[in-house]
């Protein structure tokens, strides 16, 4: 029995990707994932704008010095080798690959053309396996319409696979009119994997204080449905690689995920709660139903995907009015 997967081209030992999370920056979590049955780890996502903004405080604080000090300048580095987050992240980046034997792939979120490009360049450099972007964009510009938003999707795509060698995923939220046309998009534009879906994170308000919450919300089984849905329908249809994401908690959400097409699936939250060491109950989960089953990863995956199952309107609108027509309740 073997639990061997492939993902992006790239060659896992199990089909389980420790998402990005502060857990995945920690060089001794990375180690310990990969002893736990991690077939790959997700780094967290280097985003452009904290980084811009801290090279702008460095050029703030030494003009200051400069201004007030003679000679002050003298004592900053030069901005290229100064210790900004970019080298920290890449150092990092450098060190898990150097320490572990599974792939190690950087998260990257941008705001402009010339961020995402020249950074995914440095991580490549650094040697992450692979490049998941992550396109974090709510479109609050009212006047922003719907293709506007899919052809930026694209465009990022693009450049940043005109600029690196290593493949390259997209992660994506669910907020698209037809998810599967912007997925098989992506694919045609050129993306090596979609990850289904990025969790948008969103407001609540305090009504004491009467202000914003801007917590984190870890995610739960129950919202496993909607990309089970659509990695179903899509399983077959694209080129590229299927990612699962969101609602991951034990092997069984694990098992469904590869059942309707999934090449890996990630999990964040389980590991957020229960720690590093919950890789190995995942993977032990999945080796045990599988073993039970004299299967391999490779023989159920998409054996419940809408292109295989008997009744393939159980992906689609017909579905929902059985589901309807059926409910019983509680009774009076």
């Amino acid at each position: 029995m073997t639990l061997a997967s492939r993902y992006l081209g790239l060659d896992l030992k199990t089909p389980l990707i420790a998402s990005a999370s502060p857990l995945t920056l920690e060089l001794d979590n990375i180690r310990a994932l990969e002893d736990h049955g991690a077939g790959a780890v997700v780094l967290p996502s280097i985003f452009e704008e904290q980084l811009d903004a801290e090279s702008d405080e460095y050029a703030r604080l030494a003009a200051a010095c400069a201004d007030s000090v003679a000679g002050a300048q003298n004592h900053f580095l030069a901005p290229s080798l100064y210790r900004t987050g970019t080298h920290r992240y890449l150092e990092t980046l450098r060190q898990a690959r150097a320490a572990v034997d599974i792939p190690v792939i950087a998260s990257l979120n941008g705001v402009t053309s010339a961020g995402w490009t020249s950074y995914a360049r440095d991580l490549e450099q650094a040697g992450a396996s692979a490049i998941e972007l992550n396109v974090f964009f709510i479109p609050a510009d009212l006047a922003v319409t719907g293709p506007e938003v899919e052809a930026r999707y694209r465009h990022v795509l693009r450049a940043v696979k005109s600029a690196v060698a290593i493949p390259v995923a997209i992660k994506l939220s669910p907020y698209f009119s037809a998810p599967g046309a912007m997925v098989r998009s992506l694919d045609d534009a050129g993306a090596d994997g979609c990850v289904l879906f990025n969790r948008f994170y969103q407001p609540d308000i305090d009504l004491v204080a009467m202000r914003l919450l801007r917590d984190l919300q870890l995610s739960a089984p129950t919202e496993i449905r909607l990309p089970l849905l659509w990695i179903g329908i899509l399983a077959g249809q694209v080129r590229g690689s299927l990612a699962a994401s969101s609602g991951v908690e034990t092997a069984d959400e694990v098992v469904k995920f590869l059942l309707v097409g999934a090449d890996a699936v990630m999990t964040t939250s389980a590991l957020l709660r229960h720690g590093v060491g919950h890789m190995r109950v995942l993977r032990d989960g999945l080796a045990a139903w599988l073993d039970a089953r004299d299967a391999t990863v490779g023989d159920i995956r998409g054996r419940m995907s809408q292109r295989r199952v008997q009744d393939p309107t159980a992906f689609e609108r017909a579905n929902y009015i059985r589901i309807l027509q059926g409910w019983a309740g509680d009774g009076p």
